[in-house]
């Protein structure tokens, strides 16, 4: 047999005798590095060291040794030792050779994951059908209402029933603006004061004033400088015909300041025309103060308007009884200081609407009892405004002059709805007694629509009056009711 080529030393072409085996199992060297794998001069190679194999290797599988062949002995010991070894003596042993290595350790089995969840069968007919009620009112979860959703796309009567369930539920939750209602200012002032009665009370004729200004106020507290630049048309009746004059947010607020003012005089308080001002009719001091007032027609006037009228309240409710007696002057008339209060506050309401109007805003009139006394100030004030359209040649002559408080000719003037009632009118003279038994004439009209003639909004024709008796007479009161009106 030729030996190959010494391992321990240079090849010098001799051979050299293989140590005689000690008669003990074949010894396995331990793992090698991989240095060692590539090394081609080491023990098993029967080449020799300056031998250069230039056969490609890559694809070939390992030779297995012949059991005829003696040099293959060792490697069959090898591979015999190789298959007694005990797994858990030699963990870190890997494949160094084309043969079999021991096996890793074998991988825990993966942890058994959660359980499946059962799945609830669907709910019956019966369960969804019970369902409804509460699904009408919104009352049930999620899950509920979309399974009785979908059940109602597959059955008619159960579809039906909610159908008459939803309508009733409208019936008894009917919906609500989410704007705050006008007069809740004004229950919570009354329930607050009922309860613990204000010191030094609001007098009662003060009463609307205050809460009309309040009701604007509150719908100018949230206009932007648009909004105050909103166009706003006034309107009232003169010289036989609806008379207008175009303005502004800040305008309407401006006029409402500068005859505020008048009251603000027969006070004694500062005139936001000046001191010097004469008092002047209402139209010319709105006038005067649109030219030359030192508070803009911007959103500016609102301040200077909102104190105006707390201190008018503030003077009147600390000035006692005999005040509501004094005289304001108007220019062509005057009026008692409690009546300019409700006249303020009937042209305090009537500009809101037209503000509301013009930026798309609802707003409700005031209260039934407020209503009441602004509609009995008009009516009280009709026999002088009929007299004065006579002195004009504007009206019929009176038919028959009496004395001073005798009962004359009388029209009975109804008003219908909230803050409503009945008014005699004497026809003939300002200073004659309305008497029932003396009536020629009636007449009917909505508490709203009534307002909206005596502020000059709708004409005598247009308004819609029942009315029976004599036609001069209903003519005549119709034009003095919308002769009240004024810019």
């Amino acid at each position: 047999m030729t030996m190959p080529p010494n391992p321990f030393g240079e090849d010098d072409g001799e051979e050299y005798e293989r140590p005689p085996n000690p008669g003990g199992p074949a010894r396995i060297p331990g793992p090698r590095g991989a240095a060692d794998d590539l090394d081609l001069t080491g023990p098993g190679y029967s080449r020799s060291a300056d031998a250069t194999d230039h056969t490609d290797h890559t694809d070939a599988a390992p030779e297995a040794p012949d059991p005829d062949d003696p040099d293959d002995l060792d490697a069959l010991d090898a591979l015999d030792a190789l298959d007694a070894l005990d797994e858990s003596e030699y963990p870190e042993y890997t494949e160094i050779t084309g043969h079999p290595a021991v096996p890793a350790p074998a991988q825990p089995d993966p942890e058994p994951g959660p359980e499946p969840v059962p799945v609830a069968p669907p709910p019956t007919h019966a369960v969804l059908k019970s369902l409804l009620g509460a699904w009408a009112l919104a009352a049930c979860s999620a899950e509920e209402t979309q399974a009785v959703e979908d059940h109602l796309t597959e059955c008619a009567p159960c579809a039906e029933e909610a159908l008459r369930l939803r309508d009733a539920v409208g019936l008894l939750h009917p919906e609500e603006s989410l704007d705050l209602k006008p007069l809740l200012r004004s229950r919570v002032l009354e329930d607050c004061l009922g309860k613990r009665p204000a010191r030094i009370p609001v007098p009662v004729w003060a009463s609307p004033y205050d809460t009309e200004t309040a009701r604007l106020d509150a719908l100018l507290r949230d206009f932007g400088d648009s909004e105050w630049h909103t166009p706003v048309r006034l309107k009232w009746f003169e010289e036989e015909r609806r008379q207008t004059r175009r303005t502004t947010v800040a305008g309407v607020i401006g006029h409402l300041l500068a005859v505020d003012g008048l009251v603000a005089a027969a006070l004694g308080l500062d005139d936001p025309l000046g001191r010097e001002a004469p008092p002047g009719t209402p139209a010319e001091r709105t006038e005067r103060f649109w030219e030359d007032s030192p508070y803009p027609t911007t959103r500016r006037v609102r301040e200077p308007w909102r104190e105006q009228g707390h201190t008018l309240v503030r003077t009147v409710s600390f000035a006692g009884r005999g005040v509501a007696e004094l005289d304001v002057e108007y220019g062509a008339f005057a009026l008692p200081l409690g009546d300019a209060f409700l006249e303020r506050a009937f042209e305090c309401w009537v500009h809101a609407v037209d503000i509301a109007e013009a930026v798309d805003y609802p707003y409700e009139p005031p209260s039934a009892p407020h209503l009441n006394r602004m509609i009995d100030l008009a009516a009280r004030l009709l026999p002088a405004a009929l007299a004065g359209r006579r002195r004009a040649g504007l009206a019929a002559p009176p038919r028959g002059l009496v004395a001073a408080g005798a009962p004359g000719r009388t029209l009975h003037l109804e008003i219908e709805g909230a803050g409503g009632g009945g008014w005699d009118i004497a026809l003939d003279s300002p200073a004659a007694k309305p008497s029932p038994e003396h009536t020629v004439a009636r007449i009917a009209l909505d508490g709203a629509e009534f307002c909206q003639l005596a502020a000059g909004h709708i004409s005598p024709e247009e308004a819609a009056v029942g009315q029976n008796g004599d036609r001069e007479a209903i003519r005549d009161v119709l034009f003095a009711a919308a002769s009240l009106s004024r810019m």
